[in-house]
């Protein structure tokens, strides 16, 4: 098992003898390791210049610095560096897909195929253009295991399908779903796809060309990186026929009063002035995941994940949303409710024990609306967390209704 909490200064500063801090809600962003935050410290106090804009040697050794940390993100997905776009978030990443891409490509009547589980993020996007086409969503439903069958497959994606849009990971059901199954079933009708990864880029191997992907997105600070940068992969081919979806400067070869000339890929979707510091800052938090290893990763985060799925099926009344038993496409994000009791009041007493879970409908209503609730208390796991971690949780769980219930009637 993994041993790296003491790598983040957020568990060391939170944590005492007298003082629990038990983080379970890295769905939504994970803690930063000291990697991380002495490159963001080192970049404002060493490098900080404007990369691809002064001749000066500061601003020259800026530009080597991004650059070379688009190099890594490429590194670490076995793509090329061209194919690398630096976005804000995943969302971003989508959006210009969307809009660059898919808003060309789709006409009246075509379909956009996608899980009814999706984050709005891989949502709202093809909503937009959904609308302004005149085409048509169809939504995937997952069966009582939170997975995608061969037969939900065959029957929604069809000769109509012009977009098949697919998260690695269900950030509510915790479902690895089978995109090399879905790839190929969407371009065996001429389908392009897109693959939100942010919630597999620190749990799995990424690797778009095994994948057969046309474009993945994925964000830094769902992986021990800073906030507010994101990755945006796609095929060269694609990327070299999208005209940028945001314009501004440094994305141009030259303009005249009537009109501008952009950079080739990735440089042309790079408008304005990046977060340099957040890239440099990722590629540490990427080099620090190399070095654990994604398949000690994966191999620690399955002895947790089997852990809190069997402590969870002992707790009575409690329901399991997706796969109740860990599989080999069960991911350590594990929704649930416990019968007569509101996941806001669940959430709010664990967090009094020093436990941090996520409470809510998780930026995926229409999942929530298909399940029939109106939301979900959710745990989800990282590298850092522990057995003894997860034994606590279940241990304080465990005692929430009564504790509930308790307070309730006092109140009353």
């Amino acid at each position: 098992m993994l041993d790296i909490a003491q790598d983040f200064p957020m568990l060391r500063n939170l944590r005492s003898e007298n003082c629990r801090f038990v983080y379970l809600d890295n769905a939504a962003t994970t803690q930063k390791p000291d990697c991380v935050i002495n490159a963001l410290t080192e970049w404002y106090c060493w490098r900080n210049a404007n990369p691809h804009r002064g001749t000066y040697n500061l601003s020259k050794a800026a530009t080597e610095l991004y650059e070379k940390s688009r190099r890594v993100v490429a590194d670490h997905i076995g793509a090329d560096a061209g194919e690398i776009i630096f976005c804000r978030n995943t969302t971003e990443a989508i959006n210009l897909v969307a809009q660059s891409f898919a808003l060309n490509k789709i006409t009246e009547g075509d379909e956009i195929v996608l899980p009814i589980s999706e984050h709005h993020s891989n949502l709202l996007p093809w909503q937009k253009i959904a609308r302004e086409r005149k085409a048509r969503l169809v939504y995937l439903l997952t069966d009582r295991y939170g997975r995608l069958t061969d037969a939900e497959l065959d029957k929604k994606i069809g000769s109509h399908t012009k977009i098949v849009a697919c998260a690695m990971v269900s950030n509510v059901l915790g479902t690895w779903f089978p995109l090399k199954k879905i790839i190929d079933k969407a371009h065996s009708v001429g389908a392009f796809t897109v693959l939100d990864c942010a919630q597999g880029i620190l749990h799995g191997s990424v690797n778009p060309y095994e994948m057969g992907a046309d474009f993945l997105a994925f964000s830094s600070h769902k992986a021990f990186g800073p906030n507010g940068i994101g990755i945006l992969w796609g095929r060269k081919k694609y990327l070299e026929e999208m005209t940028p979806f945001l314009r501004g400067g440094e994305m141009v070869t030259a303009v005249t009063e009537r009109k501008a000339i952009f950079e080739q890929a990735p440089l042309k979707f790079e408008a304005g002035t990046q977060d340099p510091a957040g890239a440099y800052a990722f590629a540490a938090a990427l080099d620090y995941i190399e070095n654990l290893g994604i398949e000690k990763i994966r191999a620690h985060e399955a002895v947790l994940t089997q852990q809190l799925l069997e402590g969870l099926r002992r707790i009575p009344g409690l329901k399991i949303y997706g796969n109740p038993d860990y599989a080999d496409d069960r991911g350590g994000i594990v929704s649930f409710n416990i019968a007569g009791q509101s996941p806001l009041a669940v959430a709010f007493y664990l967090d009094r024990s020093g436990i941090t879970i996520r409470a809510g409908t998780h930026c995926a209503q229409p999942l929530l609306t298909y399940l029939g609730a109106a939301a979900t208390c959710r745990v989800s796991l990282s590298p850092y967390n522990t057995e003894e971690e997860i034994a606590y949780f279940l241990d304080c769980l465990a005692k929430v209704p009564e504790t509930i219930a308790g307070t309730t009637l006092k109140g009353r």
